[in-house]
């Protein structure tokens, strides 16, 4: 539920929160928002640049292994980086009322880097343009890619509290390889290993990267899926989620699983070994091991393009 507001339009903060029963922390007013440059790497920190930055690539190398043109490559790029930045420029300005009662300094809105208005401005001026960027790929692929982003909004605005957080993640991160090969010729599905992999990876991500914030979520009203399992169970559902993308990926497509294939699946389960023997707190590494993994994953994906080739 977004915070209560005071008669003056600011995010004002609740005398006790409903899970806790003790005062939230005091807040008083944001410093001056920064202008020029100083303005524009705040903007640019609260658009969550590392998953924004790790899904577009993840896209452009989708694109490569399913044998995209040069445009269409470059216009599904385009799509789901514009996508992505709204994604983000949306879930901090609808967190700024919780980052303020926690104190998170390290958010830009928070630190006055950034004006909550160019937020909000940069927000609806990157989905705008998502728009017609998704649908240049055709009708059926943009219907797609927006559905995904529409799940992610979702989440922002009123998914994130709820038993279902994990949904628009998986829903997103599993539609992203439909958007790339349904604007091939004849707007093939992908193949439904390529859209598990996907989705229990997004569902991951999700797990992975509720984990550092779980305490201040819980303090400020915030009760998704993870915070009602707990930092510990999380964090092993995710660690999961993630290691049965890697399956799905490797074992998925015919014929015999290469080398690299069973090296992938090692590696992961390391690192889900891990990360659940890693203190739970505000450690970000369970989320990097995520991205890292999801980047193996890539790797795996360009390196089996030939299972693709029907798509082609």
């Amino acid at each position: 539920m977004p915070p209560a507001r005071a008669a003056d339009g600011t995010p004002s903060t609740p005398a006790a929160t409903p899970q806790t029963g003790r005062p939230a922390p005091a807040v008083g007013p944001s410093p001056p928002a920064a202008s020029g440059p100083t303005g524009l790497f705040g903007l640019l920190g609260t658009c969550h640049p590392v998953p924004a930055a790790a899904v577009t690539l993840f896209a452009a190398a989708l694109a490569a292994a399913v044998g995209r043109s040069l445009p269409g490559a470059a216009l599904t790029v385009a799509a789901v980086a514009a996508g992505q930045l709204s994604v983000g420029w949306c879930n901090d300005r609808v967190d700024l009322g919780r980052d303020l009662a926690t104190g998170r300094r390290d958010k830009p809105l928070v630190s006055g880097a950034v004006r909550p208005a160019a937020v909000t401005a940069a927000a609806l001026t990157a989905l705008l343009l998502c728009v017609p960027l998704s649908l240049a790929g055709g009708w059926l692929a943009g219907c797609a890619h927006l559905c995904g982003v529409a799940a992610a909004w979702a989440y922002n605005l009123r998914l994130k509290g709820t038993a279902v957080s994990w949904l628009p993640y998986a829903l997103a991160f599993g539609l992203l390889p439909a958007f790339v090969t349904l604007g091939l010729p004849g707007a093939p599905w992908p193949p439904w290993w390529l859209t598990a992999a996907a989705a229990l990876l997004g569902a991951g991500a999700h797990f992975a990267n509720v984990l550092p914030d779980i305490d201040d979520d819980l303090a400020t009203g915030v009760v998704g899926l993870p915070h009602r399992l707990g930092a510990r169970r999380s964090a092993a559902v995710g660690g999961l989620l993630v290691l049965g993308s890697a399956v799905a990926l490797v074992a998925g497509p015919p014929g015999r699983v290469p080398p690299y294939g069973w090296v992938l699946l090692a590696a992961t389960a390391a690192a889900v070994l891990l990360g659940a023997g890693l203190p739970t707190g505000r450690s970000r590494i369970p989320f990097l091991v995520t991205m890292a993994i999801a980047g193996a994953d890539v790797v795996l994906l360009l390196v089996r393009g030939a299972d693709l080739a029907g798509l082609r």
